[in-house]
This record gives C-alpha cells, structure tokens and sequence, in this order.
C-alpha cells in the first residue's frame, strides 16, 4: 500500500500519480426535472386564475360582448314564441262557380254537388266560356281577382290536385273552377282536409341559433 493511499480505502483506489481522485455524489436529475414541471404548473394556474378575476370583476368581457352581439344578429321571435297561423277563409266563405271545358256531358254539376258536401258555396255552374270550352289542358283552373291568391285558390286547390291559378280583372270574391280534360276526380275528403291542415299549420319557430 502506499503512502498516498488514503486511509480504509483498501487498496481499491491506488494512486499512482500526483492527482487525487474526485469523489463527488452523482447529481440528482429527476428532482430537477420535477422543480422544473412544478414551476411551469403554478405559473399556469396563476395566470388562469388572474384571467377568471378579470372576467369576473370586468362584467364579462369579451364573452358578454360576444353574446350581446349574437342577440342582436338574431330576428325577434313573435310575442308567443311561434309564429301566428295562416288566416284562410273557411270553405263556407269561399263562393265557387264550376264550369265544364271538357266533351263529357254532367261533370260541372257532379263536382259542384261534391264541393257543396264539402262546405263550399256554390254559384254558377255549366259549360266552359268559349275562350276555354276545350282549351284547358291538366285538370283545371282557377279563376278570380288577384285578392283570391291571398287564401281562396289555396283552400279552393286542396281538392283539386295540379290545378293552374289564373286571375282576371273582376271585383267580386267569386272564384272559377274551370276543369281540364284530364281531370278524373277530386282530391279525397281525406286527403283534402290533411292538405288544408297544413296550410293551417304555422310556420316552424327559428332555432336558437342564427
């Protein structure tokens, strides 16, 4: 052993130099790394948390001014929440005169009896004016004042499916049915009054988004 070695070294460590070796402890790394993560995650929370006073203490912030300017872009909803029903005349207020374009004898008064079933006022009936006796192609036309496409052609074409619309010059509310040379027969009564129901419905509400 030498003189040089230090004392209970053993002789594991001989030193054969002038230099002695360096007995330093391994550095800890992990708790390092750990310190570090732990700074990052408290200067997170600080700034979270100075974000939350702002919005609270400033009345909201962006969010508020954000939500205000949606509400503003949105239409006023109706004082119901749902749009007001479709005002359609009944068929008993519906006066409806039934002419006959077609070559077979009878048919304006058997569609004119079956529209009185139904509910309809009935007026004239007979053959087609000379301008459309055999000139109407498709089951039919309605005729009236421009104020009729307001409501009585609508209520009136739930029972006469693909019926054109056409307006003239008169005053009164009177409406034509003048019928085609394809016509067959009326709507159904079911299939009518599930037709008018839904003109009756009203529109959808707007969603609540815009």
């Amino acid at each position: 052993m030498s003189m040089l070695t230090p004392p209970g070294m053993g002789g594991k460590y001989r030193i054969t130099g002038s230099a002695y070796p360096r007995m330093r402890r391994p550095r800890k790394r992990g708790r390092l790394v750990i310190a570090l993560v732990g700074a990052i995650v408290a200067l997170g929370l600080i700034g979270w948390g100075t974000v939350q006073l702002i919005d609270v203490f400033g009345g909201g912030g962006g969010k508020a001014k954000a939500a205000a300017a949606h509400k503003k872009n949105c239409p006023a909803p109706a004082a119901s929440g749902r749009p007001a029903p479709l005002a359609l005349p009944k068929p008993a207020q519906i006066t409806v005169n039934v002419y006959n374009a077609t070559a077979r004898g009878g048919l304006a008064k058997s569609v004119a009896d079956e529209l009185k079933k139904r509910g309809f006022t009935i007026g004239k009936v007979g053959n087609a004016p000379e301008e459309y006796d055999k000139k109407v192609p498709g089951n039919g036309v309605l005729l009236g004042a421009p104020t009729a496409t307001s409501g009585s052609f609508s209520v009136l074409g739930t029972q006469l499916k693909g019926a054109t619309q056409k307006t003239d010059t008169r005053e009164t509310q009177d409406v034509d049915l003048i019928i085609g040379t394809t016509f067959a027969n009326l709507n159904t009564p079911k299939d009518a009054d599930t037709a008018l129901a839904a003109l009756a419905k009203p529109a959808p509400a707007p969603s609540g988004k815009c």
